[in-house]
């Protein structure tokens, strides 16, 4: 395999076992370029397959994104996620921030946008614009659509149970009605006030994409969604979310958008997206969340916390259904949301995105928060892993008690080598790395591990502490075959 020149020297000096006593702040290797999604991968400006581990924040209250107010993402807190490893923060935007004023987009409310995703691309973090509600607006004590976009309110009397049963109340579920129906235009605005964000980020490479909306709530059909989804409101549903895509395509033509299934997949329920028609844009990312539900009644509905022990069995099913719609679409998966606190469950998530090479946005974190990636928060999210890869994933393996890592990938022609981010809170003084197929071509100690192929055949990686034997791979497929990762064949990803 031809090497770019200016890796030459580097390998040269690099030896296929390094032992390391001097980490270094996890910085880019090579600058971000955007990405766009290749058949059911990722694939950044270099052509290497991109896995993506970040966490969500999202300021839900005016006046949004206020410099100093604890929330808003600083270059400090910029700079703690950069240092273990986190690539990607899914920012949560407002509906309501972008256009206060019916037809109005509020431009002072985009600069302060720009100025986090600028902070955050000074320290090699992907952004992802999230178009964020819960509750569908202040009228019912929520948050994203402007009052003004919506005209239904509750009745005189109405009780309002407050998040997340506020849902089912019947004014509520009318407003929700109105936006499907674009009864009153607010899809026209939406998709004018998207536009308009997806225009000012125009040329900004570390835009990872824009996410059309947050947990959408299926309104008056919601019970046509039990046990087995419902086709007919995601036909409709489909259709909003290409017209929002249209709308952010004719101000910014490259950016990946995300499509977010209708929020009765929380409750396990399948997305029939790319059904009836299928999802023929390009650069259509899909976006689901993994909550456990009876976790989430635990803290919500002050349940017994002996709930959380059928989280195992529902998770399953709902990566059974990103299984069900990878398969049909072969468009990339991240999981933009996910964790509820406990770190059992938050695992449950990140074993099944591993399975499959998905990436991911831990739900929350925000600049007061400081440095909360410790303890077992921190063994879990805090992980080595391929960040880029100059080929075809094949099998990894991360164990969150050691800190061993392993991985396998099938090399292709890339202008930059595989990157490794090694975790700053299992190896703060030092780790093994041992490459076969190929050789490091990064200092010794760095914070991220580069590898270059020496052929076409399987490269395999070990990351571990030294002395360790390190962790074990599942036996290489045959060449040609499907990649460990079902997902991603040489095809998909090349």
């Amino acid at each position: 395999m031809r090497r770019p020149v200016r890796w030459m020297t580097a390998l040269a000096l690099a030896a296929a076992l390094a032992v390391s006593s001097a980490p270094v702040t996890a910085e880019p290797a090579v600058p971000l370029t955007p990405l766009r999604a290749q058949g059911s991968a990722l694939i950044d400006g270099y052509g290497r397959t991109v896995l993506l581990h970040g966490v969500n924040t999202v300021d839900k209250d005016a006046p949004y994104l206020q410099p100093g107010d604890g929330f808003t993402l600083t270059d400090a807190s910029a700079a703690t996620l950069a240092r273990h490893g986190f690539s990607t923060v899914r920012l949560g935007v407002s509906f309501d921030g972008l256009m206060p004023t019916e037809g109005v987009v509020d431009t002072a409310y985009l600069d302060r946008v720009e100025n986090v995703v600028d902070t955050l691309a000074a320290h090699g973090i992907y952004t992802l614009l999230d178009n964020h509600q819960d509750g569908l607006s202040k009228i019912w004590d929520g948050n994203g659509f402007p009052e003004w976009a919506i005209r239904a309110r509750p009745a005189d009397g109405e009780p309002n149970p407050g998040f997340p049963l506020f849902y089912l109340m019947p004014s509520m579920n009318a407003g929700w009605d109105e936006v499907w129906n674009n009864t009153y235009g607010v899809l026209n605005h939406l998709g004018v006030a998207l536009g308009a964000l997806a225009e000012r980020m125009n040329g900004r490479a570390s835009v990872l994409g824009i996410e059309l909306l947050n947990e959408p709530w299926p309104g008056s059909p919601f019970l046509t969604c039990y046990p087995d989804g419902c086709p007919d409101f995601d036909v409709k549903y489909q259709r909003a979310l290409q017209q929002l895509t249209d709308a952010v395509r004719a101000r910014n033509a490259t950016v990946p958008v995300l499509w977010e299934p209708n929020v009765t997949w929380n409750e396990s329920m399948p997305s029939h997206l790319g059904k009836n028609p299928p999802i023929t844009s390009p650069n259509i990312v899909f976006s689901p969340h993994d909550y456990c539900i009876p976790s989430q009644l635990a803290i919500y509905l002050g349940l017994p916390e002996e709930l959380r022990a059928l989280c195992p069995a529902q998770q399953d099913l709902t990566w059974s259904n990103i299984d069900s719609f990878a398969d049909r679409t072969d468009i990339p998966t991240m999981v933009t949301e996910f964790g509820d606190g406990d770190p059992t469950v938050l695992r449950n998530t990140i074993i099944r995105a591993d399975e499959r090479f998905v990436g991911w946005h831990y739900w929350h974190y925000r600049s007061g928060d400081g440095d909360p990636f410790r303890g077992d928060l921190g063994r879990e999210l805090v992980r080595t892993y391929p960040r880029a890869t100059a080929g075809t994933p094949d099998s990894m393996v991360f164990d969150s008690g050691t800190g061993d890592f392993a991985y396998r990938y099938r090399p292709r022609p890339a202008s930059a080598p595989t990157e490794i981010y090694v975790s700053d809170l299992f190896h703060p003084d030092g780790y093994e790395v041992k490459v076969t197929g190929g050789q490091v071509t990064s200092s010794p100690g760095a914070r991220i591990v580069t590898v270059e192929a020496d052929s076409t055949d399987p490269v395999t990686v070990r990351i571990h502490r030294p002395g360790s034997a390190g962790a074990d791979l599942p036996s290489a497929g045959g060449t040609g075959s499907a990649s460990g990762f079902p997902w991603l064949s040489s095809g998909s990803a090349g």
